[in-house]
Order: structure tokens, then C-alpha cells, then sequence
């Protein structure tokens, strides 16, 4: 797998939560204290991301960090 396939299923995943949560970009940018750009990025795979942002967002969430990483 190419590291722009885990990137843009990373971001599927993190819309995926966040929509299920009823977030939109703005709300979690906000939350995190990063741009909506970035979060919009992130969720294309267009641009990768800190393990420290993914621990910002899992806790925004209320997620645990695992269910990035779970299959839906």
C-alpha cells in the first residue's frame, strides 16, 4: 500500500468519526486549534499528520486512539 492510500484512508476514517460525532470541520479545527483548511486536507490525504494532532483529535472525539485504526 502507497503512503497517499493510507493517507487518504486515514482521512476517510477521521470524516467518518467526525461525522458521527456531528462535527463539522470548523468545530473540530476549532477544538484542536488547527485551521479548517488543515482538517480538510487531512481528511483528502493531502497532507499527513502529527501522532500529537491525532491524540488532539481522538480526544475531541471522545474517541479511544484505537478506532482510527478499526475497520468499520
Amino acid at each position: 500500500m502507497k503512503k497517499q492510500d493510507n493517507l487518504f484512508a486515514f482521512g476517510q476514517r477521521l470524516k467518518t468519526l467526525r461525522k458521527r460525532r456531528k462535527y463539522t470541520q470548523a468545530k473540530l479545527a476549532e477544538k484542536i486549534d488547527v485551521s479548517t483548511n488543515f482538517i480538510g486536507m487531512v481528511e483528502r490525504g493531502e497532507r499527513n499528520t502529527t501522532i500529537d494532532k491525532v491524540f488532539k483529535i481522538a480526544k475531541a472525539l471522545d474517541i479511544k486512539l484505537s478506532q482510527f485504526f478499526e475497520t468499520l
